[in-house]
């Protein structure tokens, strides 16, 4: 499956403009740092909870905790992902206080109700700063087993290597510049991989083979966004399909607002478009609805 109704949430305590991160980050925005930013930013949380629930996707939430501070523990699917297999994956974080996310309480809480077979830890790799931020660096076709990546301080061409051999992908890297020409720090930014279509910004591909090069690797439909668009996070969504089996796409809303009408069309027709308010969390944490969201393909213990 490419998508699925189950996720894991982690709601922020102490959410906030993330200094270590900034560096690499372009999409954070330090005149956005506020006083109320934990409430702004957990009332956006709350919401999009929410929505999702009542739109029939099973949310797993859990709380962070208050030390140690972890500004960005919002955005979980940079430390772990789920596979269909029974496999999780483990990753490095570039930023120090970033690693400090990763909790084995959350991993026991997830065997709890899913069957898991084996964990992957890639995080030794942190000791030679060679970095692989899950599924913010890499875009997963998980049908079709390829994994997009755009090359970037956070995402090592070592570590996709080692990712590929480990869960059977064939690997599609790239690089990628925002509209400053810095390398932009997470390919899911840059491009969204659906059931049946691929969202992309090709105006940040420089290289015309590595453009020819994805789109020979795939038969979906091509749906491309602008560099400005990009900058709206119109790349930043994610496809899950609720208990009905109904297709949803989720994006934030000044993801939404910056589409064409006819971006729009193509995408309703293969999933019905979740738009949800993530001013506060974009703003100072550089990520958008796709981040917040780290997908469970485990299978669910029988009970």
């Amino acid at each position: 499956m490419q998508a699925t109704n189950n996720i894991l949430m982690i709601r922020p305590v102490r959410f906030s403009f993330n200094e270590e991160t900034s560096g690499s980050n372009a999409f954070q925005n330090a005149a956005a740092k506020a006083e109320d930013t934990q409430q702004k930013a957990l009332d956006e949380f709350n919401n999009m909870v929410t929505l999702l629930e009542e739109n029939g996707i099973d949310v797993m939430v859990v709380d962070d905790t208050t030390e140690p501070h972890k500004p960005d523990s919002i955005f979980p699917n940079n430390w772990i992902s789920f596979h269909d297999d029974g496999l999780v994956g483990l990753y490095p974080m570039q930023a120090v206080n970033r690693r400090l996310e990763r909790r084995a309480d959350i991993v026991e809480m997830i065997s709890d109700k899913f069957e898991l077979k084996d964990i992957i830890d890639f995080t030794e790799s942190e000791k030679e700063n060679k970095f692989l931020e899950g599924t913010g660096s890499m875009v997963l076709d998980r049908e079709n087993k390829i994994c997009y990546a755009c090359l970037s301080p956070r995402t090592h061409a070592d570590m996709l290597t080692q990712f590929c051999n480990a869960f059977g992908y064939t690997l599609v890297s790239f690089t990628a510049r925002d509209n400053g020409g810095l390398l932009i720090y997470h390919t899911n930014v840059v491009m969204c991989v659906g059931t049946k279509f691929m969202v992309i910004c090709m105006e940040a591909i420089v290289d015309e083979n590595e453009k020819k090069r994805i789109r020979e690797s795939t038969n979906k439909t091509i749906i491309e966004i602008t560099l400005e668009q990009l900058h709206h996070f119109a790349g930043n969504m994610l496809e899950l399909v609720n208990k009905h089996g109904e297709h949803l796409l989720v994006m934030s809303e000044q993801a939404y607002s910056s589409l064409l009408p006819a971006q729009i069309a193509t995408l309703n027709a293969f999933a019905r478009i979740l738009p949800v308010q993530l001013y506060t969390i974009e703003s100072n944490g550089g990520g958008s609805a796709r981040c917040m969201m780290a997908e469970i393909f485990l299978t669910p213990e029988s009970k």
